[in-house]
């Protein structure tokens, strides 16, 4: 009896150690979360002083006159990620439908493992491809054929016309797009996988073809997961910053054009702080890191928010 109430005690104290240990984990990463929040808000009270919301809206960036604004790095983060978006998902959607559906037994896994080597390959890797392999093909065949139809549309024309010189914001998102593919794919896969076999062999038996046992069977089970892949895509094309440092032209100017050069706040930083002379160039640098942080905390948690949405419409179909 004394031996039992012994290993009880003990495993009652392991039990308490344990809890408190991943309590603090839980916390210490919520401090840190806090801590980096504090930082980059306190490095950049000059620039707030100094611009106000008015730095959010500017264009001007002159270290010289120190006149700063993040409206160009703003956009050009956001417009390569859009862009990027826009290839990635659909083309992910049907890799991880040929993986799942379509794809020989053989063929399968040899594919799926060339895709999540894709997703380890350094981005550094991807924006010398980029700059010396894909930029020249880029500004050679495809820009001009960019310009001479999608440049001389009514309406999208401000869009798609500009210089043929390879390097740009679509330049940017087309790689962007390169590297997210293999993370959302995987993603894909992986939660096509777990739809049971009942179900799509039930709707195959009924006559459906593959898109349409994709489309109302594999995607409403799978949507939750499919949602989450493409927000994990989406937050690391808006903190990419080597790959497109090395295509975007890193160039502070702002046009309606996605062929001309412009500037991604990742890059911005990447290109500029080593070289910020004086307190207000460094904390307009540091401004502009607190602004993404804050574009990447209100993507995730709209993205957040959409897949608790997705649940309670589950629950109430249910």
């Amino acid at each position: 009896m004394h031996t039992l109430d012994n290993r009880l005690k003990r495993q009652n104290l392991l039990d308490i150690l344990f809890r408190n240990i991943t309590r603090l984990s839980a916390f210490a990463v919520l401090a840190l979360l806090v801590g980096i929040i504090i930082s980059l808000f306190l490095g950049s009270q000059l620039a707030i002083s100094a611009f106000g919301w008015g730095f959010l809206t500017s264009s001007e960036w002159n270290p010289v006159t120190e006149e700063f604004g993040a409206l160009v790095p703003i956009a050009g983060t956001i417009a390569t990620a859009a862009i990027a978006l826009l290839i990635a998902v659909p083309v992910s959607f049907g890799i991880a439908i040929f993986l799942t559906e379509l794809a020989p037994q053989w063929m399968r896994r040899p594919l799926g493992i060339a895709i999540e080597l894709l997703a380890g390959i350094p981005s550094i890797i991807y924006g010398m491809w980029g700059l010396f392999i894909f930029v020249p093909i880029f500004a050679e065949h495809v820009e001009p054929w960019i310009n001479d139809h999608l440049g001389q549309t009514f309406l999208i024309a401000p869009l798609f016309s500009g210089p043929n010189l390879g390097i740009g914001v679509m330049a940017a998102g087309i790689i962007l797009a390169i590297m997210i593919i293999p993370f959302i794919a995987s993603v894909m896969r992986d939660v096509f996988d777990i739809v049971p076999s009942l179900l799509k062999e039930s709707a195959y038996g009924l006559g459906a073809t593959t898109w349409e046992v994709m489309y109302q069977v594999v995607l409403p089970y799978t949507k939750i997961g499919v949602v989450g892949g493409i927000m994990l895509g989406l937050g690391r094309a808006l903190g990419e910053t080597m790959a497109v440092t090395f295509v975007i032209g890193n160039a502070h100017q702002l046009t309606a054009s996605l062929l001309n050069p412009g500037n991604s706040i990742a890059s911005a930083l990447a290109n500029e702080f080593t070289e910020a002379v004086g307190d207000l160039y460094t904390s307009a640098l540091i401004e502009l890191g607190l602004i993404l942080f804050f574009i990447t905390f209100i993507v995730l948690s709209l993205a957040r928010f959409m897949l608790y949405k997705l649940g309670q419409n589950e629950g109430r179909s249910a």
